[in-house]
């Protein structure tokens, strides 16, 4: 697949680094020369210097043979203008946006045939607040995430020393939760993931993916944990896109104070928000986090533009006696380096953000994509197509399958039943399948398997 992605920041980095993994032909146009000179040093692909904008840089990027654009770039009406040449100008296939600005998402005239001829409009500030508020709901977990319209979760949590299945094989998980059924997708321990069978052993500290039906999620995470008490107060630092949607989404339903350096914009914040105290200072002031209480806060979460000031303050925060506190990060050495220490979760936005992205990229019916360990590994559901003659999948049992090492398939849905997979579990057209691969580099291999031959109607 020949992709052309506009824009070398953040998201469009690392979307060039996921694909380039997996072997499609990436061409990657930017303004910076520095940036672009960083990726080619540590990526194996094209670059060209100009405006996503401009067809003549456009066509130097080869666009006329494109399979896919992907126009990342910070300027809404850059990635707007390149999605309506590369649909009109040079007939390519698939074309994705960024889109900040709320006056273009969900207007038809301006996204649709009649307007930009945008496939896929993604708005990574919207991406993060969803994925920040489903850790507010669940405030034992590390990562929430949602398949098959949220029938089935998938959730990371830290094992405790004492937890009923810490130290016992996951076989007896049957018996602490007979009426369940579940599975472990997989175990990281330090940097080394576990694929896991029924004689494996979790140990305290390790991060465990589990799998079930929505509904049922707690009583498998109250296996692993103590459930912690439930968020009542929330803090915010920093009033930007992202602190804003965040305050908004969570102020109905919990106590919300936003910190915002910029004066004008807490003039504006207050406007916009109804419930949620507004506080114009310093996210790092000692003594503004003493006089806001911080010690009582259930929640710290840093959304500042600046990665330095989030993990000061929420360090900070930590010391002074918040619950849980949750920075973002946009440099990916920060995340490894932070996580799981005294920040109980470091969010890379691109990580975060990368995952919908990916399903419109991935071959196969993938419906959806959600990166794992900050890039280290995949969730995808997969719909599966086919008969047994044209699928490697189709009306196989799962033990049949020729799975690359480190990938297990967690569950299916079959109409609205949630079935967890176990060997003997036969996969049936039409079934969403949820897969977990702990190696990237098999992805490729993953995909192909729910491919139909070309001889198939």
């Amino acid at each position: 697949m020949k992709i052309v992605i506009l824009g070398a920041g953040q998201v469009g980095g690392s979307v060039a680094e996921s694909l380039v993994s997996e072997h499609d032909d990436i061409t990657v146009v930017d303004l910076e020369p520095q940036r672009l000179r960083a990726l080619q040093d540590r990526l194996d692909l094209r670059t060209v210097l100009g405006s996503g904008a401009h067809p003549s840089v456009l066509s130097e990027a080869g666009i006329e043979d494109a399979d896919l654009l992907v126009a990342v770039t910070q300027s809404d009406e850059t990635n707007l203008v390149a999605c309506r040449l590369a649909a009109r100008m040079f007939n390519v296939p698939r074309r994705i946006a960024r889109i900040r600005a709320a006056d273009y998402l969900g207007n038809d005239k301006v996204l649709g045939e009649d307007g930009f001829d945008v496939d896929l409009a993604i708005c990574p500030e919207q991406i993060l607040t969803d994925y920040i508020v489903k850790l507010v709901e669940f405030p034992e977990a590390l990562q929430v995430l949602d398949f098959a319209h949220g029938k089935v979760s998938l959730v990371a949590v830290r094992a405790y020393g004492g937890g009923p299945l810490v130290g016992r094989p996951l076989r007896d998980m049957r018996k602490h939760i007979p009426n369940i059924d579940t599975r472990i997708v997989a175990i990281f321990r330090g940097d080394r993931s576990i694929v896991p069978d029924g004689d494996t052993v979790i140990e305290a500290g390790d991060e465990v993916f589990c799998l079930a039906a929505s509904g049922q999620i707690r009583q498998v995470m109250r296996e692993l944990r103590r459930m912690d008490r439930p968020v009542k107060r929330v803090m915010i630092a920093g009033g930007g896109n992202i602190g804003l949607r965040l305050a908004h989404a969570l102020e109905n339903e919990y106590s919300v104070r936003v910190i915002e350096h910029n004066k004008r914009r807490c003039e504006l914040l207050a406007a916009r928000l109804g419930s949620a105290l507004v506080l114009n200072g310093d996210t790092t002031d000692e003594e503004l986090l003493a006089d806001e209480n911080i010690a009582e806060m259930d929640l710290f979460v840093a959304v500042t533009n600046d990665d330095e000031n989030n993990i000061m303050s929420s360090l900070l925060a930590k010391r002074m006696g918040a619950g849980r506190v949750v920075a973002l990060i946009n440099r990916r050495a920060y995340v490894d380096l932070l996580q799981s220490g005294q920040i109980d979760i470091a969010i890379s936005p691109a990580q975060a953000t990368i995952g919908t992205l990916l399903a419109h990229v991935r071959r196969g019916d993938v419906v959806a994509v959600h990166s794992l360990r900050r890039g280290a590994a995949e969730a995808l559901e997969a719909v599966v197509h086919g008969d047994r003659a044209s699928c490697k999948v189709t009306d196989r049992r799962v033990d049949e399958i020729d799975l690359p090492p480190g990938t297990t398939i967690g569950a299916l849905v079959r109409g609205g039943e949630v079935i967890m997979a176990h060997h003997d579990t036969v996969i049936r057209a039409e079934d969403h399948v949820i897969v977990f691969v702990t190696d990237k580099k098999t992805l490729p291999r993953v995909e192909k398997l729910f491919q139909v031959s070309a001889g198939f109607l």
